[in-house]
């Protein structure tokens, strides 16, 4: 459907799986950071008797324009080395410059990018590669060193940010992390990138995804593309069908089902395997055959393995975890998940915003909880719910609990006061923000029982508040779980700031891995799928982005 467009990216993704760990390592050091040359580094201590002096690299930078983007990085590079040769030792060329030549190679077969290629590096590598190096001149050693430590730059450049895309554009306001790839190269150069877990700076759920991604391109020659048929009665437990080994393979090679029998017997294990695709797919755990199950395992996996290059692409967004401590509210999911100690202690379910009203996407810091609050109205909720209501029943502030506080110009402006009608019910938190998004308790609790939890007017409402301001106050000693629900039920709102802020993540994914390890697909809620699709796969000023990889 997507075309060659699609299939090469695919193919860049496939490549990256596989051997993206062996480059890289968390390099968050600032790049704007002032290096100092380390002149403790010298052909007496070293193993390395290969050095030059700096005004050699400002004259390769002169004459070699294309690299003059990564100056910076080259300068940083080799005065953490008082500029001694990175890819030749004293026995010659050294293993770090064959693993880099294969990377490059291999890169270059499965996606044909040529701009990774640059052929007199190459040319001078399988010289130096055949021949003794001692029959070069130190001015064509240098020339090579100098261009291999250019290729590595522009290579992890590439590899590292992906897809050009406006992440703000595409509605994430989540600031997007930096690499100092100078500190990159120095990172696996002294490690020689033999252990690819210690070598991915992303964020863990990247790694995670990259895995799942790998197996579906594996079992994408062999999935099934026949569609499934609805029914009106479709067979269950105990039942024997045709369509019951058509199910039964698919979720087999979908990981649901764990062995696959080949028969067209309904048994309790297809049960288990329905009921946990349903549960990781976002459908009601009915355990039971039924038309949204049979729509979702009728998607084509490339629709799958597309999903999964969408949210590969946020992850890179995301910073690496920083913070032990930190709560994080995936959207499509309808999920707060409580990270302590780098764990996933606990979730929640949550209300988020609906499409008219959306939900940012964003990370604060939460410093605030309020208990028994206030709820200050705003101004268009004012225009277009409240006045209108007043002009058809002038006892409708007093009954809701609703008093006028002040103007702002001539539009009054009014709050409900605490108590059980209070539309943030009996305690809200606080992460300052320009989007005036934060977590609140809600008195309708019957909508958390819904499948589709996008209802609210952008902020996110907590199905066990209580539960929430428990574990921020679980080392105070004054706040004990009576004395908080006392603070919930006050007449007047109570503030309460956190002896230590702790940082929310709003996200937006639409596959993830969960903390068993399990592939999660949900709904697109809020059409940002479909906009990076038309960015990464579709559009035509796409085409050369995706051509280089």
């Amino acid at each position: 459907m997507f075309g060659s467009k699609y299939l090469r990216l695919c193919r860049y993704h496939f490549f990256i799986v596989v051997i993206v760990g062996i480059l890289f390592n968390s390099c968050n050091q600032k790049p704007t950071k002032v290096v100092e040359r380390d002149t403790t580094i010298t052909e007496k201590i070293s193993f390395n008797n290969l050095f030059f002096d700096s005004s050699s690299l400002n004259n390769f930078l002169e004459l070699n324009t294309t690299l003059a983007e990564f100056k910076e990085q080259f300068y940083n590079f080799y005065k953490l080395r008082n500029y001694e040769f990175a890819w030749f030792d004293s026995k010659g060329i050294s293993e770090q410059a064959h693993n880099f030549y294969n990377l490059l190679h291999t890169t270059y077969l499965e996606n044909g990018d040529s701009t990774l290629l640059n052929s007199d590096v190459l040319s001078n590598y399988k010289g130096f590669k055949k021949s003794n190096y001692n029959f070069y001149t130190k001015k064509e050693l240098l020339n090579t060193e100098l261009k291999l430590t250019g290729q590595f730059f522009n290579y992890a450049s590439k590899v590292y940010k992906g897809i050009e895309l406006d992440a703000i554009g595409l509605g994430w306001f989540i600031p997007t992390k930096k690499i100092n790839i100078s500190a990159l190269l120095d990172t696996v150069l002294r490690n020689k990138a033999n252990n690819p877990e210690v070598y991915v700076p992303f964020n863990s759920q990247y790694k995670k995804l990259q895995q799942q991604l790998l197996h579906l391109y594996k079992i994408q020659k062999i999935y099934p593309v026949d569609t499934l048929e609805y029914s009106q009665k479709y067979p269950s437990l105990g039942d024997s069908s045709d369509v019951i080994s058509k199910i039964k393979l698919r979720l087999f090679l979908l990981q649901d089902l764990g062995k696959n029998d080949n028969s067209n017997f309904f048994d309790a294990n297809l049960q288990n395997a329905i009921a946990h695709f349903q549960e990781r797919m976002g459908l009601n755990k009915t355990t039971s055959l039924n038309n949204s199950f049979i729509k979702e395992l009728n998607k084509p996996i490339e629709k799958r393995i597309m999903q999964i290059l969408i949210n590969l692409e946020r992850a890179r967004w995301l910073p690496a975890e920083k913070d032990s401590n930190y709560i994080l509210v995936n959207i499509p999911e309808f999920k707060l998940h409580v990270f302590d100690s780098a764990i996933n202690v606990w979730d929640m379910n949550v209300i988020v915003g609906k499409q008219a009203t959306t939900t940012v996407i964003f990370n604060g810091n939460l410093k605030y909880i309020v208990f028994s609050p206030y709820w200050n109205i705003p101004s268009n909720i004012t225009k277009n719910e409240i006045l209108p209501s007043i002009a058809k029943d002038k006892n409708y502030l007093s009954k809701n609990n609703i008093e006028q506080y002040g103007k702002a110009g001539n539009v009054p402006m009014f709050r409900q006061k605490p108590g059980p009608q209070n539309a943030l019910g009996r305690v809200k938190f606080l992460f300052p923000n320009s989007y005036e998004i934060y977590f609140h308790d809600t008195p309708n609790k019957s909508y958390f029982s819904s499948n589709n939890r996008s209802l609210s007017h952008g902020c996110i409402r907590l199905g066990e508040p209580q539960k929430l301001a428990t574990y921020l106050l679980r080392n105070e000693k004054l706040y004990s779980d009576s004395t908080i629900k006392k603070l919930m039920n006050l007449e007047t709102e109570k503030w309460v700031s956190l002896p230590k802020s702790i940082p929310v993540f709003i996200v937006y994914f639409t596959t993830w891995v969960d903390k068993s390890g399990v592939l999660n697909f949900r709904n697109d809620i809020y059409g940002h799928d479909e906009k990076m699709k038309v960015k990464m796969f579709v559009s035509d000023t796409t085409t050369a982005k995706i051509n280089k990889f």
